[in-house]
């Protein structure tokens, strides 16, 4: 065997597997707070819980954002907001860095977990997306199950939208009110080198039947290569779509920014451009990560080395041991 083929492979068998995950940036009331940090937490624990059992990064992106879509704190899956009609439509995303597989639902109703219906689209499909009824039709083809829409609503999402059915307004107040409530999303690198990203979402309260954002859009929402890393964005989904902001960031790490300047450095561009705020977790191959934003708080977390970081508020960050 080359020499340098000899070295890479104990590269990689020494590289340290991350986990990173968001839960939305947007102004998180005081009031949900707690739950949302303790949500991450558990999130990333549970993704980088799969390392622990073999699994590699996809297995950790859909297993992290499985455990947020089951939360009702968070804005996917469970606790999804509703459209104009009063109904639930769910975006997702999920992508394999080494081999740029990517899967995506959008408009999909009564699917407690899209991610994993994303997944399954990239593994099961010859597409990468599949929206509203074709996706829910291959939903019930390959034996997931489907649930009532009023299992996936919230009292609070319920009392919520009655308050506040103008869109347009909810657009306006956007991020920075208390009443918006926004995407999640997770990425890895597991000890292999390969990345990948997760984004799943219940869109923005009040917005139009049909419409979809930037969550299950490759390259907005998420996007991840194993030559670059891996993103999930989170914040308008409109804005988000106008900069390509997931692949925004990796062009500037491939222009030799650090995975911390790169999601600065786009989401002020965002900021400039098209007066978007929102937010961003990436990882490079090598174990480098960052969870940036540019709104009033995100809720993230993220385990390396055994060791639990988390965050809500700009500029900081707390640890604890990881426990499995």
């Amino acid at each position: 065997m080359p020499i340098a083929l000899q070295l890479i492979m104990k590269v990689n068998l020494k590289m340290s597997a991350v986990v990173v995950v968001h839960g939305g940036a947007w102004a998180i009331p005081d009031e949900l707070a707690e739950a949302s940090v303790d949500g991450v937490k558990a999130a990333a624990c549970e993704g980088f819980s799969v390392f622990k059992r073999g699994g590699n990064a996809v297995d950790a992106v859909e297993a992290a954002v499985r455990a947020l879509e089951d939360n009702t704190v968070f804005n996917a899956g469970h606790g999804a907001a509703l459209n104009t009609d009063g109904e639930v439509e769910l975006d997702a995303i999920i992508m394999d860095g080494s081999t740029l597989a990517s899967g995506a639902v959008s408009c999909v109703r009564n699917i407690a977990n899209p991610v994993s219906l994303a997944r399954a689209v990239m593994e099961k499909t010859s597409h990468i997306m599949l929206t509203g009824r074709g996706a829910n039709m291959f939903a019930e083809s390959i034996g997931i199950a489907t649930i009532p829409t009023e299992t996936l609503v919230t009292e609070y999402e319920r009392k919520e939208w009655e308050k506040h059915k103008n869109y347009v307004t909810g657009v306006m107040e956007d991020f920075n009110s208390h009443w918006a409530h926004d995407t999640v999303g997770a990425v890895a690198v597991d000890c292999a080198g390969n990345v990948a990203c997760a984004t799943s979402t219940g869109g923005i309260r009040n917005k139009m039947v049909g419409r979809v954002g930037d969550s299950p859009i490759i390259g907005c929402g998420g996007y991840a290569d194993n030559f670059s890393g891996a993103v999930s964005c989170t914040g308008h989904g409109e804005s988000i779509l106008k900069v390509t902001l997931a692949r925004l960031i990796l062009s500037q790490i491939e222009q030799g920014k650090s995975v911390a300047d790169a999601s600065q450095l786009s989401l002020q561009y965002m900021g400039d451009r098209v007066r978007g705020a929102g937010g961003a977790i990436v990882v490079s191959p090598s174990g480098q990560w960052a969870a940036t934003f540019t709104t009033e708080r995100m809720a993230w977390a993220a385990v390396e080395s055994d060791v639990l970081w988390y965050g809500l508020d700009p500029n900081k960050r707390l640890k604890e041991q990881f426990s499995t």
